[in-house]
């Protein structure tokens, strides 16, 4: 087996679709399937395997024969906090012919006032996607949000020490609890929408087993890029995945919050958007 233990799911087509807002369209369709059971094909469109490796997420379809994958030198980016390296590209060798996700930042989570370092955090995504249309003068924050939006992303989390799938998925919770709370608040969700994200975020606390996760082991998070007529899906590396628009988009933008898990990264990520174009 690989470094990394294959991710979960994909669809049969990943057709990028125009830009949606935070509360439009939360009809939401859950999924929880293991990767055996997507191999013998669900009750909608093809699965796929999504394999990674230490320099990047390979992903096959299952009714063609895996790509030959070259090997090729692998660049680096060290999160100064922890040392833990990231590639600067992540490729996904796929019959889909899925373009390469780049790194945009790198940042490490800290907890409590002794700034216990927990995790590193890597952020990449599809930046040479042709729905991406992004002028140079509006600011780096609005460039991540409608690169989240828009296209694939992947959310690396690199644990520093040994810790378990329990304890990120509380943080995983809390934080989903905190936007849905805040959206009611604010008038951007209503009770009826909230009522339509119940589902998933309960598919998604139950994705995560009673087991450790391994000091340097990563766990990808994939957000695919928005799809034609149906739910965004949202996969996590060997545990399942959850499918609904509001809580695949809100928790990788989670990320670039004014409560950020890592404020190292967003600030990296915000830096390195500056001056990007497109």
């Amino acid at each position: 087996m690989s470094f990394l233990s294959s991710l979960a799911r994909a669809t049969r087509t990943l057709r990028p679709a125009t830009s949606r807002r935070l509360v439009s369209s939360i009809s939401n369709q859950t999924t929880r399937k293991s990767y055996r059971s997507l191999a013998c094909g669900a009750a909608f469109g093809v699965a796929a395997y999504l394999t990674l490796s230490s320099n990047g997420v390979h992903m096959d379809s299952i009714v063609e024969a895996p790509p030959v994958v070259q090997a090729v030198p692998e660049e680096t980016i060290v999160d100064p906090a922890t040392s833990i390296a990231f590639p600067k590209s992540m490729k996904i060798p796929s019959n889909l012919k899925i373009p390469p996700l780049t790194l945009v930042g790198v940042g490490v989570r800290t907890v409590s006032f002794l700034g216990v370092k927990v995790y590193s955090i890597g952020f990449y995504a599809d930046l040479s996607s042709s729905t991406l249309k992004i002028p140079l003068d509006i600011s780096p924050e609005e460039k991540i949000d409608y690169i989240v939006r828009n296209t694939a992303c992947v959310i690396r989390i690199v644990p520093t020490r040994n810790t378990s799938y329990t304890h990120l998925r509380d943080a995983f919770m809390r934080a989903m609890h905190a936007r849905l709370s805040a959206g009611i608040k604010d008038g951007s969700i209503t009770q009826e929408m909230a009522m339509d994200v119940a589902s998933p975020l309960r598919t998604l606390k139950g994705l995560f087993p009673n087991s450790p996760l391994a000091k340097h082991t990563p766990l990808d998070i994939f957000l695919a890029a928005p799809l034609h007529n149906r739910q965004r899906p949202l996969v996590f590396r060997d545990l399942g995945s959850i499918e609904s628009d509001w809580v695949a988009t809100e928790f990788v933008l989670n990320y670039f919050d004014t409560s950020a898990p890592s404020p190292a990264l967003k600030t990296a990520a915000f830096e390195n958007m500056k001056s990007f174009a497109k």
